[in-house]
């Protein structure tokens, strides 16, 4: 946009810390203000003028007053420029430049046009904005468009390089006038009298330009933005690596227009302000931003640790990819939610599943008097309920107000009652929005299973009869640091009842004990008998520590392999062997430790899986499951060098080989097509066919037909699914044990 310029006022300014190109980035307070007013069309200089600014933290007492000094000084030996030796708060001083600076131009009388001019972006940009903004202060209009000078200075010399520019090479290059510059450490406070020096030399390098032979026009300043703009962003559009940063450390209370005020003097792109959310959906402190250019993005790395708060914040650098997975989105829904400008979001979380938009409006709209109602914009198109794929409610939801005020009055109802719930409330942003949608609506909470494969195959349930025999324990409540002494001391006499190998310690996904535990008796008489004398008795871990009551129950061998190998009782399910208590409970989670049986332990032939007259309707399948072949004695269930994960282990009174029906049903050799295919969901991305025939070699498969390793499309291996035509794997009378998905 072409400004019309009549007059530039050359600023400079100095803080209390570093200076030169690290001006700003130590967050230290601005001290001084020196402006000279250049007269574009008549190419004249006003008069030097110098504010002092007076720090409000205490420990730069001893500069101001030596800064006071220096001043003083220079009054009572006549000093030319129009130094004003009285100190006062960024505030006035401010207000006071805006002035005096409106006065001088009124008095000259050529025009009105002022635009700032200053040495490169610091002085706007990292030192007068982010003060403003951390001590809420208003910032004059004239401080939201200024000149670059060095700039200005390259668009007459294209080579030189902006980041390498400064005055004294500005004013060479022009035939200017100017002292030799002195050895200045950039992290040392710049001198008053050094800063008005500064002023005088950079009025002199407008003039340069302003004259013949450059004859150069100033007409298109910089532009700070005065508001953060909310909006959406599409997945498909393209966001720069160079424009993005990743700010941690936020408070988790914090929203965009609090990122927007840390970064004040820098210009955000339209909702380039996006919030990260964790697991739990709940803000985990970190945000990514993205500016309109590279240079914006670099002064933000530059506020690195710089403070919001009581709270440092961390700027790293990020990529477009990462502010993509957070904000972008591809909802029309939230894009018609989210088009309405100008709007403040606020979420609610806690709701009722049955909450309708009648009853969200009623929950805002009650209140004893006018300020406690805080109408909903747009009545039932502000509402957003979050949903599942399946059009079941999250219990989350969202909310457009027409103002901040209206929203904070909105917030003043957190954890107010609706139905029977209390409502959390939180003021949100367009890219929370987009993020929660896009976690629960970017893909089914439950992997959708491919067609099987094999369509001959008869339907078997993997939950356990209900008439098994219940001649085993379920110990629920252990204590954390309970041993297999523990268990053995809390069972008393019933510790002659247990088989041999049959304590079974449950762990959880960190291989660290869940408080289960499964323990096979000699009889269901003695497994019903210690679940009534032991049922809620308490149980002392390692030291006579962590002491807890422990809930015992008679459980089938069945239901103990389920669990064992990763499966899981409901408590529905449990129900419908018994409404007694002996038939609840079996729901621990699956655990994934290694298994600790020896390479050498020894199965039972396994019994045959289908009848002679089930089996015949399906050949040659069912001729395989009739005569399933037993490894010989001695044989390695598992190889000793194969990475193998089951989901169990015990330690008494030595590795178990539980549960005791798993059997294997290689195919025989007449056999001429294979019987099916397993399907492994969750291989890592290192697996090989290696790997894959070291898991299952205790199952026999063709020779002539290999594993099949499913690959995305660049050649890898997806990690998703491994196709290998075996034997299909299926249930037996006495249980059911598919570790594997049979398609």
């Amino acid at each position: 946009m072409t400004a019309q310029v009549d007059y530039l006022a050359v600023l400079f300014t100095t803080t209390s810390g570093a200076s030169g190109d690290l001006l700003g980035s130590d967050e230290k307070e601005l001290l001084q203000l020196v402006w000279q007013l250049v007269d574009v069309k008549n190419k004249k200089l006003g008069r030097v003028n110098n504010l002092l600014i007076k720090p409000e933290l205490s420990n730069l007492t001893e500069e101001k007053e030596e800064t006071g000094e220096e001043v003083r000084e220079e009054e009572e030996n006549g000093s030319s420029a129009d130094l004003v030796s009285r100190a006062t708060n960024l505030e006035s001083a401010l207000n006071q430049f805006h002035l005096r600076l409106t006065n001088e131009v009124n008095s000259t009388g050529a025009g009105t046009s002022v635009y700032l001019c200053t040495d490169g972006q610091l002085h706007i940009r990292q030192v007068i904005h982010p003060e403003a903004a951390g001590k809420n202060l208003l910032v004059p209009e004239c401080f939201y468009s200024f000149f670059d000078l060095r700039k200005e200075f390259r668009k007459n010399f294209p080579t030189s390089d902006v980041k390498a520019l400064d005055v004294h090479f500005m004013a060479e290059s022009l035939n200017v006038p100017v002292d030799p510059p002195a050895m200045l450490d950039p992290a040392a406070m710049l001198a008053p009298e050094a800063a008005v020096q500064q002023v005088q030399t950079m009025a002199s390098i407008v003039l340069a330009l302003l004259s013949e032979p450059l004859c150069h026009m100033f007409s298109h300043p910089e532009r700070v933005s005065e508001k953060f703009e909310t909006g959406t962003c599409s997945k498909m559009e393209k966001v720069c690596d160079n424009t993005v940063i990743r700010a941690r450390g936020l408070p988790w209370q914090s929203s965009d227009q609090d990122i927007a005020r840390f970064f004040r003097g820098l210009n955000i792109a339209k909702g380039g302000a996006a919030l990260c959310l964790n697991a739990q959906g709940r803000r985990n402190g970190e945000a990514l931003v993205r500016f309109v250019n590279e240079e914006h993005r670099d002064l933000a790395l530059q506020r690195h640790k710089h403070h919001m708060g009581n709270r440092y914040i961390e700027v790293y650098k990020a990529t477009g990819e990462d502010f993509l997975k957070i904000a972008g989105g591809t909802s029309n829904e939230v894009a018609m939610f989210l088009s309405r400008e100008d709007q403040v979001i606020v979420r609610m979380r806690g709701l009722p599943f049955t909450a309708t938009h009648e009853q969200v409006l009623d929950f805002f709209a009650q209140g004893e008097g006018p300020k406690d109602s805080c109408p909903v914009s747009g009545g039932k198109d502000g509402i957003l309920f979050v949903r599942y794929p399946d059009g079941r409610p999250t219990g989350d939801a969202f909310v457009l107000f027409a103002c901040d005020e209206q929203a904070q009055c909105a917030l003043r109802k957190h954890k107010d009652i609706l139905g029977k719930r209390y409502i959390e409330l939180f003021k949100s942003t367009a890219a929370e929005v987009q993020q929660v949608l896009n976690r629960y609506s970017s893909a089914p909470l439950i992997p959708v299973a491919p067609a099987p494969l094999v369509s001959v195959l008869p339907t078997v349930s993997l939950l356990p009869p209900p008439g098994s025999v219940r001649d085993c324990l379920r110990l629920r409540g252990l204590p954390y640091t309970a041993t297999i002494e523990d268990i053995l001391t809390f069972l008393g006499e019933f510790t002659q009842d247990i088989r041999p190998h049959g304590v079974h310690m449950v762990l959880n996904q960190q291989g660290r004990p869940s408080g289960d535990c499964f323990i096979q008796m000699t009889s269901a008489e003695r497994a019903f008998l210690a679940s009534q004398r032991l049922h809620k008795q308490v149980m002392s871990g390692q030291r006579g520590v962590n002491s807890r009551y422990v809930e015992v129950f008679p459980c089938s061998a069945e239901e103990m392999g389920l669990v064992l190998m990763g499966g899981s009782l409901s408590h529905t399910h449990a129900h419908t062997h018994s409404r007694s208590r002996s038939g609840t409970g079996l729901s621990p989670p699956p655990c994934k430790s290694r298994r600790l049986s020896p390479p050498t332990y020894s199965f039972t032939p396994a019994p045959t899986v289908l009848p002679a007259e089930a089996a015949a309707l399906y050949p040659p399948i069912g001729q395989m499951l009739l005569t399933p072949r037993p490894l010989p004695p001695g044989h390695a269930y598992y190889p000793p060098s194969a990475q193998l994960y089951m989901n169990y282990a015990a330690y008494y009174p030595s590795p178990p080989g539980s549960p005791n029906t798993v059997g294997f049903f290689p195919s025989p050799s007449p056999l001429s097509s294979p019987g099916g295919l397993v399907r492994m969901p969750g291989l890592a991305y290192s697996n090989g066919v290696k790997d894959l025939i070291n898991a299952m070699q205790g199952y026999q498969s063709p020779a002539e037909v290999g594993p099949l390793l499913s690959s995305g499309l660049i050649g890898q291996s997806s990690g998703d699914v491994s196709l290998m035509p075996l034997s299909p794997l299926m249930t037996k009378p006495g249980g059911q044990y598919l570790d594997l998905t049979l398609l």
